[in-house]
């Protein structure tokens, strides 16, 4: 007992975050998450102190899960994002680079907490009413009748994750492959109890991207050993029976309550007994397959083999829930008579083999499952397209829910900023009556709030180029950093093209407030350069950033444990 330190106090601060005591770990942070920010961000080494795994990535989803924080804001900062990309999955850089920032400005103004907080989320608020209106000119409807739509939103998202070490034609292949699986999960038939299908991704290490394919159905993984020895069913149906429960014939997978054993029973014998006239049903029944999410007994397992029955266990609770979908098979949690009505059909089982990987392939009867077999050089990669692709899938659904995208390469954050400008500009006195607050500090809050929007917008920006705004729809441009003031012919989104009577300001400096332009008319040559986001995903991760920023400068008491 010698050795047990005596537990700590927590420490706890009062009084409301000075900006010393936040200022350098908010930079660092915002610094990190800001160089990574784009499709030209810079990629992130993470490591620990005594060794480990090494991750390089870019995208919030790893970084943010990767790094090791210790001021208790930036753990909450970073909670509040980390949260927002589990229910979206896209934009986190994007909600903490503005996050950062926002606290950043609010926390050097001279104004009471509680003002800043009412006045940004009435800033909120009219962004969050403009985005969801007709006439909002950042955003446009989803169009599901064009591939080359839905091309351009799983593209965006490629593009923007330079660690998943594509290159244009593969970023185009995997595009289409992620389309393909994304039509293969909407059903031809309608009606109330219609569900989505499903895809699962496989991946595999040391084949070329351009070797990634979309099969229907199931892949299961199996060692050589079990490829050489698997059953052939000449594509025949299928008839398959999904236990849930343990078939080890062990005591302690039996579940809950009491056993009462006569005196002379030999347990282990019985439940043996008892698995075997298990298996001599289900031969009986003329199942073709057996799969056990847990563990089967090896002579139980030898006895179905001898039968010609394929015998596949420790299949993990992840597949469970697919293989029960596409076959219609119901999971059995019991070592009793197992009823036919719980048996599954499969149309074919076959084997597939990548590389050296070997794959047991279930096919259904329709499409509602498909398997997104995907390859990449290194783990790596590997691992950076696999988390890429399943957001872009997410996204893709989310699109589908909210048929709305928002424009991207920074031309959403340059537009509201300067909507944002012209409503402030004309802020009525009622409005300022009801926050409580001056036209000046309603000012000078709008101003940070516009700034930061602004900042994000730069942060695509790591070569040293200039950025721009147009000052009739307020879309960003760029300037290459050759010494040349020519402007890009493309807007940051690819809708609308330089022109001579266009008038630029640097983004970040002081213009006259005007009202956007709405530009719902899309030239056909400018429909395969677009650049797009998720409208739920960037929707909500400005306002996991105002918010989180608010609830940081309302902070008055912090209790860390130091144990």
């Amino acid at each position: 007992m010698s050795r047990f330190e005596p537990k700590k106090q927590s420490m706890c601060t009062t009084g409301p975050l000075s900006s010393k005591s936040i200022q350098e770990p908010l930079c660092v942070l915002h610094e990190i998450v800001r160089s990574c920010y784009g499709p030209s961000g810079r990629l992130k080494q993470v490591h620990n102190g005594t060794g480990g795994c090494v991750v390089t990535t870019s995208q919030s989803f790893t970084l943010l899960a990767s790094i090791s924080l210790r001021h208790p804001v930036l753990k909450l900062l970073v909670a509040s994002v980390r949260n927002h990309i589990s229910c979206f999955s896209d934009c986190g850089l994007f909600a903490a680079n503005l996050c950062c920032s926002l606290t950043a400005r609010f926390l050097d103004l001279n104004i009471s907490p509680h003002t800043i907080v009412a006045i940004t989320r009435s800033l909120l608020a009219t962004c969050i009413d403009y985005v969801n209106s007709e006439h909002c000119g950042c955003k446009m409807a989803a169009d599901f009748s064009s591939s080359t739509f839905l091309l351009r939103l799983t593209g965006s998202v490629l593009s923007s994750k330079p660690a998943c070490m594509l290159t244009y034609r593969e970023a185009d292949f995997i595009s289409t492959l992620l389309v393909k699986a994304f039509l293969l999960a909407i059903p031809n038939e309608t009606g109330s109890s219609v569900k989505l299908g499903n895809c699962v991704f496989v991946p595999v290490e040391g084949l070329s991207v351009t070797e990634s394919s979309i099969v229907p159905g199931l892949l299961i993984k199996i060692h050589e050993l079990s490829w050489n020895r698997s059953v052939d069913f000449n594509g025949s149906p299928i008839k398959l029976a999904l236990f849930s429960v343990s078939l080890s014939g062990d005591f302690c997978d039996t579940g809950e309550g009491t056993v009462e054993l006569l005196s002379g029973v030999n347990a282990e014998r019985a439940m043996l007994d008892q698995l075997f006239m298990l298996a001599k049903q289900l031969v009986e029944d003329h199942v073709n397959c057996v799969v056990c999410q847990k563990v089967i007994h090896p002579s139980v397992k030898q006895y179905l083999k001898e039968k010609n029955v394929l015998v596949v266990d420790r299949l993990g609770a992840a597949p469970m829930d697919t293989l029960s979908q596409m076959s219609g098979a119901k999971p059995i949690a019991s070592l009793s008579v197992v009823s036919s009505t719980c048996c599954g059909r499969l149309r074919e089982l076959r084997r597939l083999s990548y590389g050296s990987h070997h794959y047991l392939h279930f096919i259904p009867f329709d499409t509602s499952v498909s398997s997104f077999v995907l390859c990449n050089r290194n783990e790596t990669s590997l691992k950076e397209l696999m988390t890429t692709c399943q957001a872009a899938q997410h996204i893709l659904l989310l699109t589908l829910k909210k048929p709305w995208v928002l424009l991207g390469g920074g031309c959403t954050e340059t537009h509201l900023a300067a909507f944002i400008r012209y409503k402030s500009a004309n802020i009525q006195s009622s409005c300022l009556k009801e926050l409580n607050c001056s036209a000046s500090e309603y000012q000078l809050v709008s101003k940070c709030f516009c700034a930061s929007l602004e900042s994000v917008a730069r942060s695509l920006e790591h070569d040293g180029g200039e950025m721009m705004i147009d000052l009739q729809d307020a879309h960003l441009w760029s300037v290459p950093p050759s010494g040349s003031s020519e402007i890009d012919h493309h807007c940051g989104c690819g809708i609308h093209r330089s022109r001579d009577s266009l008038k630029w300001n640097v983004v970040g400096s002081q213009y006259e407030p005007f009202n956007p332009q709405t530009s719902q008319n899309i030239l056909p040559t400018a429909a395969d350069q677009l650049i797009l986001d998720c409208f739920s995903a960037k929707c909500n991760g400005l306002q996991v950033a105002v918010d989180t920023a608010a609830l940081i400068l309302d902070l008055s008491y912090i209790v860390e444990d130091q144990n």
